[in-house]
């Protein structure tokens, strides 16, 4: 294993929550993919134990690859339950980015082999799933181990999946934009035009709407 101090450099003062609650089983819910032009967005969903704590588990937005990468694994041991949804980027120009985003955390919900009886979402919508009591909270990932868990776990496997993608279709910077709008991604639909896999709901380049046509 790395140097830790090489991948973490937080003090313990900074540990994030164990909790919302005192007795119920919670299950943090995060997603990613949500702003960009292509690929699906990805959510996911975990149950830590009651008590769990880790020094250096945080908002994955804050964490470099590797320290993403690093604690994956330190999730996946350590979870109680864990489970990733997926919704296309089909689906998402069929039922918008609000609600992709949110079925893409109920699919996450309904793999969980321990049935959550509180959900801790990550941010301030959510769409009650089943008649299990949610708790919406801004920046939740920087602030509850079970929802930065979460965004750790939607994070990585999103990446793989995108790199994945940017071998099928090369040219659009995928491999490092993640499906993000930066100037290579831009500069690759000019290029090349739009791929199965890219948003038509989305806005890929001002100007341009003949892109959106079949």
């Amino acid at each position: 294993m790395r140097d830790r101090k090489s991948l973490y450099l937080w003090s313990i003062d900074e540990m994030l929550k164990s909790s919302y609650t005192k007795d119920l089983i919670e299950a943090g819910c995060d997603e990613a993919g949500r702003g960009c032009l292509a690929g699906p967005v990805v959510a996911a969903a975990v149950v830590l134990p009651k008590k769990f704590k880790h020094r250096w588990l945080n908002d994955s937005k804050v964490l470099t690859a590797d320290q993403r990468n690093e604690l994956k694994g330190e999730i996946l041991q350590s979870a109680v339950s864990w489970a990733i949804g997926e919704v296309s980027n089909l689906e998402i120009d069929e039922i918008n980015i609000l609600n992709a985003s949110f079925l893409a955390m109920h699919r996450a919900l309904e793999k969980l082999e321990v049935i959550p009886q509180m959900v801790l979402v990550d941010g301030n919508r959510f769409k009650a799933y089943q008649s299990i009591p949610h708790q919406c909270i801004v920046k939740g990932d920087s602030i509850f181990l079970s929802i930065a868990a979460a965004s750790i776990l939607a994070k990585t496997h999103r990446d793989d999946l995108m790199t994945k993608f940017s071998a099928q279709y090369p040219g659009y910077k995928w491999e490092t934009n993640m499906g993000y709008p930066t100037q290579e991604h831009r500069d690759g639909i000019r290029a090349l035009g739009l791929t199965p896999l890219h948003r038509r709901s989305f806005q890929q380049l001002p100007g341009q709407m003949h892109l959106f046509e079949e």
